[in-house]
């Protein structure tokens, strides 16, 4: 969630957590070839989301910012409950409720992001701030249920406060409106993972994706219907952005990344998952001509180090090619 809709990536990123807690791993049985189509599949669903915030940017020249994310998010729902209506239809009323919290969590941090999104004057930037959500989860887990923080956690943090001190230390502490949504956006993004991971093992990932898009689509469209003025009309380009940011940047990704973690690794995927921040800072270079500062330049660098860092014990599996090597590593 971007930070755009990123549920499949955050799903992802939890599950391959869980994964490699429990010392397995997704490449069992899968050859060299398949492991390649994987791992290329994974970098088309970060290239998605990448250009998700190109698209939403875009949207957002003709529509306010919640009714375009309610409609989004509502449209992406109903096309992933096609492919779900099985799944959908084995949820009793509890596991609704249960998928429910961490949707209305997801629906403030998509609210935050898009109301960054709409402010933020370098989207490269505000994609990196949003990636901090993956140093963020395990710290929430810490706090809220007790969870083991791996020291490697730790390292990536402080690495993380150096790239921050980059962005907003400028003569003292300096948030534009933009950077605090963007931030919101990823502490709310890491409250809903650690929701998600006591959940993700008792219902499909699709039918959690399914719900969850719903209900973020329902209680946005609802905010937006209370406090935004609706346009009377909508040109044509506009209603094609809509539809790319859902079909494209969340229904299509979410598929995508389905049919790629039945081959990839977890290993994989975890690396491969941080590219989305350095896709969003191309693509906006490219097509919006959104250009960095050194200084920014540098403190995005920074934050993705920090990235790498949480990854460390993938990276080690990636190079040793087993878990043995991984084991107690980073701890």
């Amino acid at each position: 969630m971007s930070c755009t809709d990123r549920l499949a990536l955050a799903f992802a990123a939890t599950k391959a957590q869980r994964r490699g807690a429990q010392g397995a791993s997704a490449l069992t049985g899968a050859g060299h070839g398949e492991q390649a189509r994987a791992d290329l599949l994974l970098v088309l669903v970060t290239l998605l989301a990448g250009a998700g915030w190109v698209f939403s940017k875009h949207a957002l020249e003709g529509l306010p910012p919640l009714l375009f994310m309610g409609v989004r998010f509502a449209l992406a729902a109903v096309v992933l409950g096609g492919f779900g209506a099985r799944a959908l239809g084995r949820l009793d009323r509890r596991a609704l409720v249960v998928a429910g919290l961490p949707g209305l969590v997801m629906a403030i941090a998509m609210m935050c992001w898009i109301l960054g999104l709409q402010r933020a004057e370098h989207i490269g930037v505000g994609a990196f701030i949003c990636s901090l959500s993956v140093i963020l989860v395990p710290v929430f887990g810490r706090l809220m249920f007790g969870t083991e923080v791996a020291r490697s956690t730790w390292s990536a943090a402080l690495m993380a406060c150096a790239g921050m001190a980059f962005l907003f230390l400028q003569g003292g502490l300096r948030f534009s409106p933009a950077d605090l949504f963007f931030l919101a956006s990823a502490c709310a993004l890491a409250l809903q993972l650690n929701l998600n991971a006591r959940i993700a093992a008792r219902m499909s990932a699709l039918a959690l994706t399914t719900v969850q898009l719903a209900i973020v689509g329902l209680v946005l469209l609802a905010v937006s219907a209370g406090g935004e003025r609706w346009p009377a009309g909508v040109g044509g380009d506009i209603v094609g952005w809509v539809l790319a940011s859902s079909l494209l940047a969340t229904a299509l990704r979410f598929l995508l990344l389905m049919k790629a973690q039945r081959v990839a690794s977890a290993a994989h995927a975890a690396l491969i998952m941080t590219l989305e921040p350095v896709w969003v800072a191309a693509i906006a270079a490219l097509v919006l001509g959104d250009s960095m500062t050194a200084r920014q330049a540098m403190g995005c660098s920074l934050i993705f180090l920090a990235l790498l860092i949480s990854r460390w014990r993938w990276l080690l599996r990636l190079v040793h090619g087993g878990q043995g090597a991984a084991d107690g590593v980073g701890r």
